[in-house]
């Protein structure tokens, strides 16, 4: 595989190509996840693909992952800096399922939850709930998304080396470097996910493609 020179423009268009692409009765509101560590750009990668998006005309809603998070008692039981706990427990995925992918999927009501959990203040957002109509998008960015059982109609990894990822990394947060290494040797993100973009420099992507 080799890596090319992209921009998030047209990355984006790329993205909306495949989108448009998926079948309509399999994928009635496409669900598209974005999976990469918080060093890279997930978030703002998503956002560029709503607002783009919604300039054509289609709905979509971003959902940030962070809105699902468990409860702090849950997922700090085993104390604030344990990779394993990061890896396995701070994501509630019943709840995303529950509340996100499963309504905006094939026979879903397309009432869809925009968050559950505010991350800091780790109180309930009493977010409304947002109607998603057919063929509306529904955008999931987050880190450790893929090979946990949530249902993207289309999936996008992005992926740093380890060099970039540590140098990226803010020193409160290093404790969370296993917890990626071993996402990446467990779960192998990227034969999962449709796309994977390296991130080395989130100003600079470059399409991981076959040689």
């Amino acid at each position: 595989m080799k890596a090319q020179p992209v921009t998030l423009e047209a990355l984006v268009d790329d993205l909306i190509s495949r989108i448009d692409r998926l079948d309509p009765a399999a994928a009635p509101r496409p669900r598209i996840g974005v999976d990469g560590p918080a060093t890279a750009f997930g978030d703002d990668l998503a956002a560029r693909l709503v607002a783009a998006l919604h300039d054509r005309g289609t709905f979509a809603l971003h959902v940030p992952a962070d809105g699902f998070l468990r409860a702090r008692s849950l997922r700090l039981e085993r104390g604030r800096t344990n990779p394993d706990a990061f890896y396995e427990d701070w994501l509630d995925l019943r709840a995303l399922t529950r509340e996100v992918l499963a309504p905006a999927g094939p026979g879903g009501t397309g009432r869809v939850l925009p968050s559950l959990r505010d991350p800091v203040t780790d109180r309930a957002t009493r977010a409304g709930y947002v109607e998603i109509p057919d063929g509306g998008a529904v955008v999931v960015s987050g880190t450790l998304l893929l090979g946990a059982g949530l249902d993207f109609d289309l999936a996008v990894h992005l992926t740093q080396s380890d060099a970039a990822l540590t140098r990226r990394t803010p020193p409160d947060q290093q404790w969370q470097l296993p917890a990626y290494t071993r996402y990446r040797d467990e779960v192998m993100p990227e034969y999962l996910a449709d796309l994977v973009v390296r991130a080395d420099d989130p100003r600079h992507p470059a399409l991981v493609v076959d040689d």
